[in-house]
């Protein structure tokens, strides 16, 4: 409904502006100051105050007189406040505002007939994910979620790096040791199991003597140059190690969750021949140099220069990710990478070479995001070698939430309401939605502290302040069918008259152009400050809006379509986010 109400303004606006010889490029609109009670506003009276010589407070009073809300179906009334003008809206806009909100997608915009890849995670198969890496697969399935929403086709896929000297040193040490040399596992995953070999294999080429190192390192070269040939053993061997390790690590992201639609390895740009052909095409541009026993390119913005391939023969991580990138733009009409700030000048880089190899880079985006720390591990073990792992993370989020929730609940709700499957059900819900919550909520480019006190406040702008709201709505609904009520489909605005009711409905109203903004800008934090905005309208709303017990039975059944049309925009914005929408809390 807002996005129909401001096509409508649009409209309206442009043909005021061109009433008053005006220009039309930019109608300035934006959301009014929070103490005035309109739905937009536009600041279009600033710019055009130098161009006609007068006041803006002048100017927006002549925009104001040249637009007639008796034309509009959503605007009740145009008014002017210094050099704003202010469009406020009509019943009819809050009236298809509840009907909309009432239906269970509310918020999903049409299909943009768009494909988009969004590549994230794609940590290195050596080991259980790390959480200083946890903001990566939590931003990034948000990401995917706002862009599923609004009508974009969404494909997620991993990037294996199956093809490094890492991962051959990994085979190496796993062909290498035998488990009787190894320490126990630190968990019963298949991650756990195989990074006692590639922690063993690190450590021995550290400390053992100079003659046996080199025979390793020989073979460990061996498998290089197996995968760079397209040799089907050496392929196999490492995906041995590798497809193990991807097994644990993504039964790890499935707790948050985090899905891919497809894991894509750098050996199959290898095997297929694409990164070969890359290298022939890098070789003949001219900013291609042999230099110091390595072909590179000469990039002119940047201080150093790309390595494309070794003096053995052997390519480098982005000489197969050009190729992969090439086979993104093949397939798929947007390709976004979520990953780590201090691959910046890499993706620079990178999108500087696909240039040079003839390729349009608009629709190559990245989300860069900052580090997640923790103040001192507090409440879970440091394993040296190992830091702390995702896994630690999430087991302490249910830990920490079902020792908060049963603390929480009174004697009469624990006999009679919640049994321990519901207390387990709730802790995991509020646990890993206050982990991802606090995670997403901040803008990636900002290094943030992971604090539990702040993630698991009940009363704050946390995960669970956002679900407890959700819960509340379906008590509310619960309790009206009880009593026999049911809502209605439709609702008569003009029964919803106080200032809770109407900051509700228009922060309902909005959250499709939430959706559009948080989509457009690859913003998903934009939802999390929209849930948080929602979830004080509502608490207001339902302080001072009795529902069940209203005197007018036609104000009752207003309110009672309200909290459904409140259910499902929170319901939804949490979906967006990755954060379960408990029932009952």
């Amino acid at each position: 409904m807002f996005l129909a109400m401001r096509s409508e303004v649009e409209a309206a606006l442009a043909d005021a502006l061109a009433a008053l010889d005006a220009p039309t490029d930019d109608l300035g609109i934006e959301r009014p100051p929070e103490d005035v009670d309109a739905v937009l506003a536009t600041s279009v009276a600033f710019r055009l105050a130098g161009e006609v010589g007068a006041p803006p407070p002048q100017v927006a009073a002549d925009i104001a007189d040249a637009l007639d809300p008796d034309d509009l179906e959503y605007i009740a009334d145009v008014r002017t406040q210094g050099p704003y003008v202010n469009f406020f809206p009509s019943d009819a806009y809050f009236g298809e505002t509840v009907a909309r909100a009432g239906e269970a997608d509310y918020g999903r915009l049409p299909d943009r007939d768009t494909s988009v890849v969004v590549e994230h995670t794609s940590a290195n198969p050596t080991g259980p994910v790390h959480v200083g890496r946890a903001r990566n697969p939590i931003i990034a399935d948000a990401l995917v979620r706002v862009l599923d929403f609004a009508g974009y086709d969404v494909e997620t896929h991993y990037y294996v790096n199956d093809a490094g000297r890492q991962i051959a040193v990994f085979t190496w040490a796993y062909e290498t040791f035998d488990e009787s040399e190894l320490p126990e596992p630190e968990r019963d995953k298949p991650d756990y199991d195989l990074v006692r070999y590639y922690r063993k294999g690190n450590a021995y080429l550290e400390e053992a003597d100079e003659e046996t190192v080199e025979t390793a390192e020989a073979e460990i070269a061996a498998i290089m140059q197996g995968l760079e040939a397209g040799d089907d053993e050496a392929y196999e061997r490492v995906s041995e190690v590798v497809d193990q390790v991807l097994a644990g690590m993504t039964e790890t992201l499935d707790r948050l969750p985090a899905h891919f639609d497809e894991f894509v390895k750098e050996t199959r740009f290898m095997r297929d021949g694409s990164a070969d052909d890359v290298i022939a095409r890098l070789k003949e541009l001219d900013e291609a140099v042999y230099e110091e026993d390595a072909w590179q390119l000469d990039l002119p913005d940047f201080d150093d220069n790309l390595v494309f391939l070794r003096s053995d023969g052997t390519s480098l991580y982005t000489t197969r990710d050009l190729a992969h990138h090439e086979w993104k733009f093949a397939n798929f009409d947007r390709a976004i990478t979520v990953i780590g700030e201090d691959h910046q000048l890499t993706f620079a880089q990178l999108r500087s070479a696909l240039e040079l190899l003839g390729h349009e880079t608009d629709q190559l985006d990245q989300v860069f995001y900052s580090w997640v720390n923790l103040p001192g591990g507090e409440g879970m073990s440091t394993r040296e070698g190992t830091g702390i792992d995702l896994d630690d993370l999430l087991d302490e989020a249910v830990d920490r939430a079902r020792e908060e929730v049963e603390t929480r609940m009174d004697d009469r709700i624990r006999d009679d309401d919640l049994d321990d499957e519901d207390v387990e059900r709730i802790a995991r819900q509020v646990g890993i939605g206050a982990v991802r919550y606090d995670i997403v909520s901040k803008q990636p480019r900002k290094a943030i502290t992971f604090e539990w006190e702040r993630a698991l406040d009940f009363e704050a702008q946390s995960a669970p302040y956002v679900q407890y709201v959700h819960a509340r709505t379906c008590g509310i609904l619960d309790e009206a069918r009880a009593d026999g009520l049911e809502p209605a489909a439709e609702a008569d605005p003009t029964h919803l008259e106080t200032a809770e009711e109407r900051d509700l409905l228009r922060t309902i109203a909005r959250f499709p152009a939430a959706v559009e903004a948080a989509a457009d800008e690859l913003e998903p934090h934009r939802m999390a400050t929209y849930t948080r905005e929602f979830a004080e309208r509502f608490n207001a709303f339902y302080r001072e809006c009795p529902v069940l017990t209203a005197e007018e039975e036609a104000t009752r059944e207003a309110r009672l379509a309200l909290v459904v049309a409140a259910r499902h925009t929170v319901g939804n914005a949490l979906e967006l986010l990755g954060v379960e929408a408990p029932e009952s809390m």
